[in-house]
């Protein structure tokens, strides 16, 4: 099964939207384990290479240059969360399973 990180400030809201991501994907029949940490255990997870894509939210986008680095290291996509995409409504839910579908 594919797997994807959203890697956020503290993990609280990134859980929810991957939960409703993960359960939306698997309803288009599209099997994607999502999940959501905190920007620390992102570095570590990525330099682990323990999923297929890893997803920076808006918020911690200052760190997006340091993750594409080192995800380029491991030959993982490291995709930016557009604001739109970020939301837990059912559009701003659509708008992230496409971009997980887009990058997997």
């Amino acid at each position: 099964m594919t797997k994807a990180l959203i890697i956020c400030a503290g993990g609280m809201s990134s859980s929810l939207i991957a939960k409703k991501t993960q359960t939306l994907l698997a309803e288009q029949g599209v099997e994607v384990e999502m999940n959501a940490v905190g920007v620390p255990e992102g570095a570590k997870r990525i330099a682990s290479s323990e999923y297929d894509l890893y997803l920076v939210s808006p918020q911690t986008k200052m760190h997006f240059k340091q993750f594409s680095d080192a995800g380029a290291k491991v030959g993982k996509p490291v995709v930016q969360i557009p604001p739109q995409a970020y939301i837990p409504i059912p559009m701003g839910i659509e708008k992230m399973a496409a971009l997980v579908k887009e990058n997997i």
